[in-house]
């Protein structure tokens, strides 16, 4: 990542190795794409339920070169389950996004027209 990551949390503190858990994900991502710009994570609890009690979302928000990736996860009661469903469909994302530039830059390769070699027409006659 060329940018440090930025972690976030509303309504909810998060502890140390909630912290290191979204850091070495993180990490992670890098290993399936080499282009990632930057990475911001929030990590919110939007409401008090009595009968469900805490609820996590966790949204990440990837930059790439020329797009944004943005992943936001349902409701979860547990914050690792909830870290860890997000940066999977990150890590799922960031593969696509990954597979789809390299065969862009494939195309890119292959000549559109072929072109045949110039043939003096006196030499073929």
């Amino acid at each position: 990542m060329k940018l440090p990551l930025q972690i976030t949390s509303r309504n909810v503190s998060l502890s140390e190795s909630a912290e290191q858990s979204i850091r070495e994900k993180a990490a992670k991502l890098d290993q399936f794409c080499d282009q990632i710009m930057g990475c911001r994570v929030l990590v919110e609890s939007p409401h008090r339920h009595q009968q469900r009690g805490n609820q996590y979302n966790v949204r990440l928000d990837i930059t790439v070169p020329g797009s944004e990736i943005v992943i936001k996860r349902e409701e979860n009661e547990d914050l690792y389950v909830a870290i860890r469903d997000a940066f999977d469909a990150a890590q799922r994302k960031v593969k696509e996004h990954s597979a789809k530039m390299k065969d862009v830059k494939g195309a890119e390769s292959i000549p559109l027209v072929d072109q045949a070699p110039d043939i003096d027409m006196d030499q073929a006659s």
